[in-house]
């Protein structure tokens, strides 16, 4: 049992909790904060001479429209039903995983005037894992992700389709089976529970706890890749990067010094003088790319530990303020860099393949015996270029763009939840990409006399363990996909 408490949550700790599967429970600082939210809310309520916007008014466009205090139940009950539109393909349930964890959190600090008992049904339904159906497209990223959190919140009302126990089913026989029932919503509610951030954070926070373990194995997979092709070990030297001191420029040239420490290839006599850029400019495209992804994670960290509904409680102050805290910009133009980041890492990847097996520095042509009987990794290769060229595609911003809503009133939206979706498929393409890298590397390992380093031995080892040396031509696509996964494991 993982207990929540009232503090900030770094990246990774927030992707240790999803990964370990526990169970979790809010400190009774939490609980403290959520009564003292609710009891301030209806207090103020009680006392307010006019109405407030989105607890006893319309939304959007019809922010002037009151409502009875009878009907301020019901009133939230329809919010969530009505913002149900979502369309497309299905998000994974672990990201939504994510969506509900960061949503509890955001809840659990008592400026958002939800009742206790409505975000314990979160947290049940998080611990049950009872996952609901989510779906990419309907969020324009400005109100919050409202159309994806309304399909989070169904299954609170008995509503909505969820996973269970790797089935999709109604959510009434899940909440039946887990002895849950379902609760009715009372003022504020709805609106607390679907405005937000929490579908672009989930996306880019699921991605940027997996790059934390993707860069490390991109770096190995390059030395390995450099080694294998013959590559000279001066554009690693600490005394170039000094001069030109960017953290993850260095960082990177001081992880390569150590992946290749020991390697009867580095050192040896070159007949080349220089390196192409795609072997030689490791530190500097590797870097920035790392430099980029921690600026992002800073924005990320910021956000999931933060308030992004509306209208926000201040309790101390005596006040409930309707503003923009919802309005996913931030986190818009960081995915749209974080697109880019890992796009042009998956594209370094593809031009050391590209030189690997290009017949070059002893190495036979597309890295197999008798070329011309086998096209080897030639059509690999292909493959890696056709997923960079989509990448390219997918770094058009998004966060550029914005389109009118609710008859006016929301007249600039972040696109955010699209710059998410695209992100999240760069970050997939870029790990198929590896993958080919990862074939090309060990194979010109193999294919070369003499030893890497120690550490890239046993990095080669154990890929040999699980995909063999390629003889002959063979259908790849398994193979492509064993490599990708090979390396996915931490």
């Amino acid at each position: 049992m993982i207990e929540l408490n009232h503090r900030h949550y770094p990246i990774k700790e927030i992707g240790d909790i999803i990964q370990s599967e526990e169970s979790i429970v809010l400190a009774q600082q939490l609980i403290d904060s959520v009564e003292k939210g609710r009891m301030f809310l209806e207090d103020f309520v009680s006392r307010a001479k006019k109405p407030i916007y989105g607890i006893n008014t319309g939304f959007g466009s019809l922010y002037d429209v009151e409502i009875s205090p009878d009907q301020l139940g019901q009133l939230q009950e329809n919010l969530v039903k009505s913002h149900a539109c979502g369309s497309g393909d299905e998000v994974r349930p672990e990201i939504v995983r994510y969506m509900l964890l960061l949503k509890i959190l955001g809840l659990s600090k008592g400026n958002s005037g939800i009742r206790l008992e409505t975000i314990q049904m979160l947290v049940s339904l998080y611990n049950h894992k009872i996952t609901p159906v989510v779906f990419e497209q309907g969020s324009l990223g400005a109100s919050g992700d409202l159309v994806p959190l309304a399909h989070l919140a169904l299954p609170l009302l008995g509503i909505g389709k969820v996973w269970f126990d790797g089935i999709c089913l109604d959510a009434p026989l899940a909440l039946e089976q887990c002895n849950l029932k379902p609760i009715s919503l009372e003022s504020k509610e709805g609106l607390a529970l679907l405005n937000g951030t929490q579908f672009m954070s989930a996306h880019g926070t699921f991605i940027l706890y997996g790059l934390q373990h993707w860069l490390l194995q991109g770096d190995k997979v390059a030395a390995l890749s450099l080694d294998a092709y013959d590559g000279r070990p001066e554009p690693f030297d600490d005394a170039v990067h000094a001069v030109r001191p960017h953290n993850g420029q260095r960082e990177t040239a001081a992880t390569m010094r150590i992946l290749l420490e020991g390697s009867e290839w580095i050192n040896q006599e070159k007949t080349h003088v220089q390196d192409p850029y795609s072997f030689r400019c490791i530190p500097q495209v590797h870097g920035a790319s790392k430099d980029a992804i921690a600026h992002i994670s800073s924005v990320f960290e910021i956000e999931i530990n933060a308030i992004t509904d509306n209208p926000t409680l201040i309790p101390d102050e005596d006040k409930i303020i309707s503003a923009g805290n919802f309005h996913g910009q931030p986190l818009a133009i960081n995915l749209d860099y974080l697109c880019i980041a890992v796009a042009e890492l998956a594209s370094i990847s593809e031009r050391r393949t590209y030189k690997l097996i290009g017949g070059q520095r002893g190495l036979p042509a597309y890295l197999v015996a008798n070329p011309g009987l086998n096209s080897g990794l030639m059509i690999a290769q292909y493959t890696a270029a056709s997923i960079v060229s989509q990448n390219k595609q997918l770094c058009t911003p998004a966060s550029v763009d914005t389109i009118d809503s609710s008859n006016g009133q929301e007249d600039h939206v972040s696109m955010g939840a699209n710059a998410a979706t695209k992100a999240l498929r760069v970050f997939e393409n870029y790990q198929r990409v590896m993958g080919v890298e990862m074939l090309s590397a060990a194979q010109g390992t193999d294919l070369r006399e003499g030893r890497t380093s120690p550490v890239l031995m046993e990095f080669h080892e154990a890929f040999r363990n699980s995909i063999p040396f390629i003889e002959e031509d063979i259908i790849l696509s398994p193979e492509m996909e064993k490599s990708m996964q090979f390396l996915g494991k931490r």
